[in-house]
């Protein structure tokens, strides 16, 4: 494979794993919370009914998917929200953000003449039933 090739598939890979790791609801909510600042794995689950194990976990898949990073402070190992990860993401949805939009405007054009089109024949016929009245 080139290299285009190649850093494509990777890019691909990563979008991949950042949408797979999106995909649960409880690392969404983590993602959400991370978004406030940085928390320790306690924290980030004191909030939810599950267990702390549970939360790593979570944690795992969306550092994988290089979404958080974790760093040593002291005692603490707090979850760090990688912003720069979600612009691929973004850009990703908003490419067919900008197609769906340009095919809505092009179904509203048509509908638009479709209506114009109705509205003319609707007059025609008005004034010609105007022309049978005695």
């Amino acid at each position: 494979m080139s290299t285009p090739a190649i850093e494509q598939a990777r890019e691909e890979d990563r979008l991949n794993r950042a949408f797979a790791a999106l995909s649960d609801p409880l690392r969404r909510q983590l993602v959400a919370r991370l978004a406030l600042g940085d928390a320790t794995v306690n924290e980030l689950a004191a909030p939810f009914d599950v267990t702390l194990q549970a939360v790593s976990r979570h944690l795992k898949v969306l550092q994988g998917a290089g979404l958080i990073s974790r760093r040593r402070d002291a005692q603490r190992r707090p979850c760090h929200l990688e912003p720069a990860a979600f612009g691929p993401l973004g850009e990703w949805i908003e490419t067919y953000r900008e197609r769906t939009e340009q095919k809505y405007g092009r179904l509203d054009a048509v509908l638009a003449e479709e209506t114009q089109r109705r509205t003319e024949q609707d007059k025609r016929r008005t004034e010609q039933d105007k022309g049978k009245q005695p």
